[in-house]
Parts: C-alpha cells; sequence; structure tokens
C-alpha cells in the first residue's frame, strides 16, 4: 500500500505563523528601565537636591540685610496754595496761588530688623514678619510743572520771589500732610506687606525650604490668629 496515500504532504499553500513572544515577556524590559530610571533619579534627588540650607531667620535677615532700607509705595498729591505780599505800608499788594505737583514716598527702614521682629513655624512653613513704623520720605515738589495765578497791580521780581518761596514751604507741609491720610497710609501698608513677602518667599524658597507662607504685620498690629 503507498503511504503517501495515508498520510498527504503538508499543504505548502498555507504560510507557516511567525512565533511571537508573549507580551509580558516583550514588556519586561522596559519596565526594568522605567524603575531603574526613577531609582536613579530618586537617588540623585536625595543626594543633589536643595535642602534647607541653616536657619530660616538667618536666611530672612541676610533678605532684609540686602535692601536695608525698602521704598514700597510714591503717591502723587498737587497741593493748592496761596500767600500774599505787601510793600510800601501795604499800599502795594500782591497775591499768588500755586498748584504744585509732589511725589511722597513710603519706605520701610529694614535695618533695624532682628530675631525677635520674626518668629518661624517649622510645622506649618510659615514666617511672621513685625515691621516698623512706615516712614514718609520728604516730599518732592516738582515745581517745574507748577502752575501760578499772579494777582495785583504791580508785582515786583522781589515781591515774586518772597511769594514762590512761601508758597513752596506751605506746598512741602501741605504735602506731608496730605500723604498722612488714612487711605494712603493703608495703600502704602498694604504695599509694603506685598514687598516683603515677595523678597522673603523667593530665598527660603531658595534655600531649600519650599512653599513658605510670609505673613507680615506692622508695630501695633494684632499678630496673626
Amino acid at each position: 500500500m503507498d503511504d503517501s496515500r495515508l498520510n498527504p504532504p503538508p499543504d505548502s499553500s498555507q504560510p507557516k505563523a511567525a512565533a511571537r513572544p508573549p507580551a509580558r515577556a516583550a514588556a519586561l524590559p522596559w519596565l526594568l528601565f522605567v524603575v531603574a530610571l526613577a531609582l536613579a533619579a530618586w537617588l540623585a534627588w536625595s543626594a543633589y537636591g536643595p535642602r534647607p540650607a541653616g536657619d530660616p531667620l538667618a536666611t530672612t535677615l541676610t533678605a532684609f540685610e540686602k535692601q536695608n532700607r525698602l521704598t514700597v509705595f510714591s503717591a502723587q498729591v498737587s497741593p493748592v496754595v496761596s500767600n500774599d505780599d505787601e510793600q510800601v505800608f501795604g499800599l502795594i499788594k500782591s497775591r499768588q496761588v500755586a498748584v504744585i505737583p509732589t511725589r511722597v514716598d513710603y519706605a520701610v527702614d529694614l535695618s533695624v530688623m532682628s530675631h525677635d521682629r520674626l518668629t518661624w513655624d517649622p510645622q506649618a512653613k510659615r514666617m511672621d514678619v513685625r515691621l516698623p513704623a512706615l516712614q514718609i520720605g520728604r516730599p518732592n515738589l516738582d515745581e517745574g510743572r507748577a502752575q501760578y495765578l499772579r494777582e495785583g497791580v504791580w508785582i515786583t521780581q522781589g515781591a515774586q520771589a518772597r511769594l514762590t518761596k512761601a508758597n513752596t514751604q506751605l506746598a512741602e507741609r501741605q504735602a506731608a500732610a496730605e500723604a498722612a491720610n488714612p487711605v494712603l497710609m493703608g495703600l502704602a501698608r498694604a504695599a509694603a506687606k506685598e514687598a516683603v513677602r515677595q523678597n522673603l518667599a523667593i530665598p527660603l524658597q531658595v534655600a531649600g525650604f519650599g512653599a513658605v507662607t510670609v505673613e507680615v504685620r506692622f508695630d501695633g498690629e494684632p499678630a496673626p490668629g
């Protein structure tokens, strides 16, 4: 009997299926690579990553020393002042009205800052800062933009010089009084607190203390609850 009839040759028209490795076996090398990479990154961070460098109070005082005096706010005011002048036993009278644009700066003296004005809460990562009283600078009169109104039949150069000098002195006093009003003082204090927060948060973060909350108040204000 012919064995070829009993056992026919395999059909060569059917392509053989290529052997493929299981999906888990193919993904295993990549998984091991990712784990090794994460472990290496963690070890590098632990060895070379930022760490708190020293005392946060010392870091804060160092930041203050670089500023010394911090101008935090400027206000523009325009005092309206007037003065009279008399000559020849009151027979010659003159008057001058002046509007003088003036800038007033508000500043904080950081040179007086010391450890007793700072409180550090390590659990909450919060720095409490108590600032000295806000300082109002001397008014800076812009006489180049001043507007004058003069009245009088005959105003001599001497009378004009005296009136201008008197109005300048009066405008300076009036500008200082306007700068001390509660509204401008409130704006200046708010600007000072924000400026100190920004000036401290970055140095503390660079020093390795992370995201630090900075609470700022002035002498006489209640401590944060």
